[in-house]
């Protein structure tokens, strides 16, 4: 199957994004700052049962993958400014309305779309875990490539163990950006990154372990995977444990202690 694909005049394949349910559900969700805990409603939705592929992110920009030995393995090496242009262009694609709106680096998101995008750090960390409870929904070197594992780049997604889910390399392989900031007070416009990768001792590679980095870094280590799911009213600007309002009110907050913040998900 083939469709022409923005302005591009030849004809590329259409590329395979596989989409696997995530029940609803309620997950707690610490804040590290201020040590304490919230309670996130989910709705339920949908993400790729494994992360973007090289060969994936080049066909939906009409490029073929730089090297057709890494087409299977996880794209890196892109921006969250680049992966949000991307989720856009590949509703295109698909036929499904945008989820963003981007007028150079400012971005906002329409939660009625329908439209591929970045998952919440709630919606992350939930579909992660898959109904378990510990840092890891099972043994590391079953489930995640890790430095452990003596490799020297990333692997080719689906190979480890899935879990309960069936979603591959929630863990491991090179980090997923998510929608979220990291903390607007202390890191201005640091969106956050989640999962652990392949050069990564055992303590980076769990659910609640997070980092962050400017919108339009690209890290050698650091890729993504696509969500879909309307989860509320265009004018709601608010979805999934994220708030436009929360994040325009904890940048006003001051700053008590300088460094990263400590592990565990602040919202």
């Amino acid at each position: 199957m083939t469709r022409k694909v923005w302005a591009y005049y030849e004809e590329v394949p259409v590329p395979h994004l596989e989409m696997v349910p995530i029940p609803a559900g309620l997950i707690t969700l610490r804040d590290a700052r201020t040590d304490t805990t919230r309670d996130v409603e989910l709705l339920s939705f949908s993400i790729a049962r494994t992360q973007v592929t090289w060969a994936q992110y080049a066909a939906v920009r009409g490029e073929q993958a730089p090297d057709n030995r890494l087409a299977c393995t996880p794209v890196h090496s892109v921006s969250w400014l680049d992966v949000v242009s991307w989720c856009n262009a590949a509703s295109l694609l698909f036929g499904f309305t945008p989820a963003y709106t981007i007028s150079g680096t400012d971005v906002m998101w329409d939660v009625s779309s329908e439209g591929f995008r970045l998952l919440t750090e709630a919606e992350w960390e939930w579909a992660c875990r898959a109904g378990t409870t510990g840092p890891r929904y099972g043994p590391l070197t079953e489930i995640a490539w890790t430095e452990g594992d003596g490799v020297d780049g990333p692997q080719e997604v689906g190979l480890k163990r899935p879990n309960d889910f069936g979603v591959f390399d929630m863990l491991g392989n090179v980090w997923e950006w998510c929608w979220d900031y990291v903390d607007t007070a202390r890191y201005a416009d640091y969106r956050t990154l989640r999962r652990g990768g392949w050069a990564d001792r055992h303590w980076s590679a769990r659910a609640s372990v997070r980092r962050g980095s400017m919108p339009g870094a690209r890290l050698d280590d650091v890729g993504f995977r696509v969500a879909r799911g309307a989860v509320g009213d265009a004018e709601d600007h608010a979805g999934q444990g994220w708030s436009q309002q929360a994040d325009l009110q904890r940048g006003t907050l001051p700053v008590t202690t300088f460094g990263w913040t400590p592990i565990g998900a602040p919202h």
